[in-house]
């Protein structure tokens, strides 16, 4: 994707601005904090304002400087009447804006406690400068999964957080696994959203596990199937990897973990499940684009991702008689905390140019398909891997 100009962003930026101007004020959580409806709403709005440059991750630096601006944060709020919020708030100058301290001289990912880059993982999606997308613009719920019982892994924020609102939306009740520790934040925000967009009409729980792990596995099962009865959907999606510039730097140790995470606990937690599976049901597994083009970066990470791709077809082998579909989702480049925990900023800031697309995807932009493969609209699907890649052709 070719950088916007300066000029051009200064322009765009008046069209945002101009936008936001005629946008509600977002309503307030218990906590006071803005609505996390509002916050999740879509980008794409300031993509088609902006004459089609896309913000996270692919946005000059110029341009940065040019969202946090104080600027920004003048946009007038109009009064709320109580009325829901707009599914196309352009939620990325409401974050971009509040996370700018007032009268700080901020210039984006560069000032501040909120960089492009995280040092740890699991990545934490309330640490990103830029948020992701997680609910998909003008998104109409048509009762899809309703009295449906579904278990996300990693259902805390990305990808995870956008499928587990969408179902909510679609009438199931939700269950997200996280990581003790290290992402309560990002599950209180989640269960927060989940309540907002179902109007507080669906059952939410969350359960802590290192999932690499069986016991742990069948503690979360055992959990789950005691809060809500039985299985109908399972979304086995929790994933972590770790970049090498050479393939020895890839440790023994750092192998096997990324291994547990991708892997292992799809094979765990599926085996302690499928019992209170009825007919009907269905299995979804995370894949990646990297399990067909490769990543040299990301040798492990990888390896796993085929993995899932092969047990997901294997799988769906086994339960066909069962009347259990399998299926699986390789994402492509999508603006998630993993990104922003496994990369340098530089490649951060150029995340996703290389789609045809020119552009990352956000999590709204992969969640439709797993309420696709969860509905009784893909019955006749089993064994089948779908790719919201941004257009790249993997021929398979």
């Amino acid at each position: 994707m070719t950088p916007c100009t300066l000029a051009t962003a200064s322009r765009s930026l008046g069209r945002l601005q101009s936008a936001a101007t005629r946008l509600p004020a977002a309503p307030q959580l218990a906590s006071g904090s803005p609505s996390l409806f509002r916050l999740s709403c879509d980008a794409s709005v300031a993509r088609s304002a902006a004459g089609g440059f896309s913000l996270p991750g692919t946005t000059p630096s110029s341009l940065r400087r040019l969202l946090v601006s104080p600027a920004l944060k003048q946009v007038p709020q109009q009064p709320s009447s109580g009325q829901s919020p707009r599914k196309s708030v352009t939620r990325t100058l409401s974050i971009m804006a509040a996370q700018t301290p007032s009268g700080s001289q901020a210039t984006g990912f560069e000032a501040g406690e909120e960089k492009a880059r995280q040092d740890m993982q699991p990545g934490k999606e309330h640490k990103m400068a830029v948020k992701p997308e997680t609910i998909p613009q003008h998104y109409k719920a048509a009762g899809k999964l309703e009295g449906k019982k579904a278990l996300i892994t990693g259902g805390d924020s990305g990808i995870g957080r956008a499928v587990a609102a969408l179902f909510a939306m679609e009438g199931a009740d939700v269950g997200i696994t996280y990581v003790a520790g290290q992402e309560e934040k990002d599950v209180e925000d989640t269960l927060a959203l989940l309540a907002e967009v179902a109007g507080g009409k669906r059952k939410a729980t969350k359960y802590a596990a290192d999932l690499g792990y069986d016991d742990q596995c069948k503690q979360v099962a055992d959990a789950f199937l005691r809060d809500h009865g039985r299985i109908d959907i399972l979304v086995n999606h929790a994933g972590e990897q770790h970049a090498v510039q050479k393939f020895e730097e890839l440790s023994p140790e750092t192998v096997e973990r990324t291994f547990r995470t991708n892997v292992y606990s799809q094979f765990f937690l599926t085996r302690h499940l499928l019992p209170a599976m009825p007919e009907g049901g269905c299995i979804i597994n995370t894949a990646s684009v990297n399990a067909y083009k490769g990543n040299k970066q990301l040798i492990d990470y990888t390896a796993s991702k085929g993995a899932n791709v092969a047990f997901t077809r294997a799988l769906a082998l086994n339960l066909a008689s069962r009347n259990i579909r399998v299926n699986g989702v390789a994402p492509g480049p999508i603006w998630t905390p993993l990104i922003s925990a496994t990369f340098p900023e530089e490649k951060v800031a150029k995340f996703g140019e290389e789609t045809p697309l020119g552009r990352a995807g956000h999590p709204s932009e992969v969640a439709p398909a797993y309420v696709f493969l969860a509905s009784a609209d893909a019955s006749y699907i089993t064994g089948q891997v779908i790719h919201p890649n941004g257009g790249m052709v993997v021929n398979a």
